[in-house]
């Protein structure tokens, strides 16, 4: 029974990324053509183990090297990491104040604090972004708004540009960043805010020397669940960056569909997810050592 309990897990990531992974690292050492699909495999399993020699004996980097001689690429994985990052930042500084608000809020309102928090979700992610192009366009609600409150006198250009980026990706992301955070403050001691404050702490140095600390679980947590996925976005970019926002989700979509270039756009994505590697190990380590300090 054990180990049927631990194979699931197993053969779960075994169809859904381990398989679907070696499908497109094998797509990315061949060769394009014009063919449906469009690539030409240079290795084929059905001539066995003399498909591997040939394989082997032919094989070549060529689709990896070209992101390395393209600036394109290079630009698009350094751009997607400076978003994210900063989007990162700017989920923090806006989630952990709403996080805090929410644990010390009294018990009977946390219940539909955190429904609203998730409730967002309930709605189509595409259809909440496609609102945000309503909300921040020259004609869109927030010009409206500044417009008529007399703060500006021109509409604000917004959509289409790295800003509207990092508002569809707060935006999105923010329960992400929120519900660790609570997490970790709802399980903090009050008497140890008490006791600090005893010792002659001021309310703000309380903060910084004992929630703050003890929040950290949660800030790493929430920091990692929204980065790994905004490396990689693309809708957001795609429907309020424009042309002008550049990240690899949107390069990795227009090899695949637009140029048809299968084989470069398969190396673009295991390229991706190698770099995606780094982050994912860092939280499953992180995690891992909050269950052992739990225990």
């Amino acid at each position: 029974m054990r180990r049927l309990l631990i194979a699931i897990p197993f053969l779960w990531l075994l169809a859904l990324f381990i398989v679907p992974f070696l499908i497109v690292f094998k797509i990315s050492l061949s060769d394009a053509a014009i063919a449906i699909p469009p690539y030409a495999p240079t290795l084929d399993l059905s001539e066995g183990w003399s498909g591997f020699k040939s394989f082997f004996a032919a094989l070549d980097l060529e689709n990896y090297i070209w992101l390395t001689e393209d600036a394109l690429y290079w630009k698009a994985y350094l751009s997607s990491l400076k978003i994210a990052v900063i989007s990162t930042v700017l989920t923090l500084l806006v989630g952990y104040p709403i996080a805090y608000g929410m644990a010390r809020a009294p018990e009977e309102w946390r219940a539909m604090l955190f429904m609203l928090i998730i409730l967002p979700f309930w709605t189509s992610f595409l259809i909440r972004v496609y609102s945000w192009m309503g909300i921040l366009s020259q004609e869109g609600y927030l010009n409206q708004l500044l417009i008529w409150t007399g703060l500006i006198s021109d509409p604000l250009v917004i959509l289409n540009t790295n800003i509207a980026v990092y508002i569809g990706i707060v935006y999105t992301y923010l329960p992400f960043m929120i519900l660790p955070i609570y997490a970790s403050l709802e399980r903090l001691d009050i008497s140890l805010l008490e006791a600090a404050e005893d010792l002659g702490c001021s309310r703000l140095s309380a903060f910084w020397l004992v929630t703050m600390p003890l929040s950290k679980q949660g800030i790493i947590a929430g920091s990692f669940l929204v980065f790994i996925p905004t490396i990689g976005e693309f809708v957001i970019p795609s429907l309020l960056g424009g042309s002008r926002t550049l990240m690899i989700g949107k390069v990795l979509w227009e090899e695949f569909f637009s140029n048809r270039d299968w084989p470069v756009a398969s190396a673009v994505a295991v390229v991706l997810l190698l770099i995606l590697i780094i982050p994912i190990v860092l939280f499953q380590r992180n995690e891992q050592k909050q269950r052992e300090a739990e225990q």
